[in-house]
């Protein structure tokens, strides 16, 4: 976390809003070993890295406007293109494409699919957002998880290396 250079921030956001094969280059780019998440969808803990993931999304489209090159690439980043088809922000099956590929909403989401979180709820039931996750298969290609405390709180994610991606 370094909050002193925009740019830097800006990358580190761009990670977490695309897709995991684009993020695992813009992890690689940064030296990057472990990933950690925050994530209240298990416990109701509202102040968790999902609820701030629009907030990454404007920093990151403040830098990555497609005009600036980061890992070989020349990436785009949109708030608009994480709202659902309603104009919101939703995690459900209504939660956008962009959404649902991001590197942040699979971490978070991994292996929370066949969770039961609360009585009489469906499993994947995410109790900050109070919807039922929209992904509940999720793969990782580039990252695999390395810890998670008891409550899903905290979540640790290894980078893979050797991939195969080309900086």
């Amino acid at each position: 976390n370094n909050t002193w250079n925009n740019t830097h921030i800006a990358t580190v956001a761009l990670a977490f809003a695309s897709a995991e094969a684009q993020a695992a280059r813009v992890l690689e780019m940064l030296s990057v070993d472990y990933v950690m998440v925050v994530f209240g969808g298990m416990t109701g803990a509202a102040g968790d890295d999902v609820n701030k993931f629009l907030w990454m999304a404007r920093v990151a489209e403040g830098v990555f406007d497609g005009t600036r090159s980061v890992a070989g690439m020349e990436p785009t980043v949109s708030e608009r293109d994480y709202a659902s088809k309603h104009g919101d922000f939703r995690v459900s099956e209504d939660a956008s494409p962009a959404l649902a590929e991001s590197l942040l909403y699979k971490l978070s989401y991994y292996r929370f699919g066949g969770m039961q979180t609360e009585f009489g709820k469906p499993a994947g039931y995410d109790r900050v957002r109070q919807q039922v996750v929209g992904r509940k298969d999720i793969k990782l290609s580039h990252l695999e998880e390395a810890y998670t405390t008891g409550h899903w709180l905290v979540r640790i994610y290894k980078v893979k290396k050797d991939t195969g991606l080309e900086l």
